[in-house]
């Protein structure tokens, strides 16, 4: 089970890598985020961060085993993908306000 598990994990980072490098070399995007997405390199960055971040958590984490030497280098990984989601989130629609009733209208 644990191979498999390992399987489905490298093909998705893989997965979310290959996005990234098609953001970032062609401006191209997946349909499901076309619609909110305005700065695709930017967005792009942020998928090839995140997928990077990623393998290293789980390749010196959780899948390398209880050495706790690797921990400080697993976090380090874990603090890239959440720079990656944030550059993800940089390249999307800003959120809007909302508007205030306006009082001045006598």
């Amino acid at each position: 089970m644990h191979g498999y598990l390992v399987g489905l994990a490298g093909a998705a980072v893989t997965v979310g890598a290959g996005l990234g490098v098609a953001a970032v070399a062609a401006s191209w995007l997946p349909p499901l985020v076309r619609r909110r997405v305005v700065r695709p390199r930017l967005w792009g960055w942020g998928a090839l961060s995140g997928s990077l971040g990623m393998s290293l958590f789980m390749l010196l984490g959780p899948f390398h085993g209880p050495d706790a030497d690797m921990t400080p280098y697993a976090l380090t990984g874990m603090a890239l993908f959440l720079v990656g989601q944030a550059l993800q989130m940089l390249g999307q629609y800003p959120g809007r306000t909302a508007k205030s009733p306006r009082t001045d209208l006598n």
